[in-house]
């Protein structure tokens, strides 16, 4: 049975740059929402360096544990180039509509309660010659969550994403700092969430550890779902 603490609410999450952790917390949290009973699914809004499946998608379904399910509302632009969304699709002579992005997600949140969609790179990637990820986002009126990787240079990156959304008052449910290695420097590392959060004045939900052990990164990013789920 759904959790009655829940409204019907939808989350954007986005990255600080390509490759920071988007996927795999876009998955955490979908695991979060369905273990509290939550009728929750995942989008990829332009998926690129694939052959006719989101990898991202499948990634989502197979950390909540749900049955690998393809639909073109679920994925709505799948690309073969490994590169911003405008090149991969000119390279096919394609051309990304922004308006069957939205109405892809419009349709999946009358069927769910609950939509997790995952941009494409950072906030300022560009779907076509005019219009960028962020102003999709900005659309739907769509509360964000921030996936940070924490290493040297993140404060820069981090605080220019925020900029960004505070710029076009945008809700910003927090920011979550990711470590991919277990190098770097702990002084630096255990500083930027904290330099962040003061100077940007919004949420830094914590730090989800470098680990191969998907259980184990669960446990730890279930304190950062809990306020997340407090928020909606």
């Amino acid at each position: 049975m759904r959790d009655e603490a829940i409204s019907k609410r939808s989350i954007f999450i986005t990255g600080t740059d390509t490759g920071v952790g988007k996927t795999m917390v876009t998955g955490l949290l979908g695991r979060f929402f369905v273990q509290k009973g939550v009728d929750v699914v995942t989008q990829k809004w332009v998926q690129t360096g694939c052959d006719g499946v989101s990898e991202d998608i499948d990634e989502h379904q197979r950390i909540m544990g749900k049955i690998p399910v393809r639909n073109a509302r679920i994925a709505p632009y799948i690309l073969k180039f490994p590169a911003s969304p405008h090149l991969a699709a000119a390279l096919e002579d394609k051309a990304i509509d922004a308006e069957k992005i939205k109405d892809s997600f419009r349709a999946l949140e009358g069927n769910f309660e609950v939509v997790l969609a995952e941009g494409a790179g950072g906030l300022m990637v560009p779907v076509n010659d005019k219009i960028m990820i962020i102003d999709v986002a900005l659309d739907l009126e769509l509360p964000v969550l921030v996936v940070a990787e924490n290493r040297l240079g993140a404060i820069n990156r981090t605080l220019l994403t925020i900029e960004a959304l505070q710029k076009r008052k945008m809700s910003i449910l927090g920011i979550i700092f990711n470590r991919l290695s277990t190098g770097g420097d702990e002084t630096i590392l255990k500083d930027n969430p904290n330099i962040v959060a003061k100077i940007s004045g919004e949420n830094v939900l914590g730090e989800l550890p470098y680990s191969d052990e998907l259980n184990l990164l669960y446990e730890s990013f279930v304190p950062m779902a809990k306020k997340i789920f407090d928020f909606m």
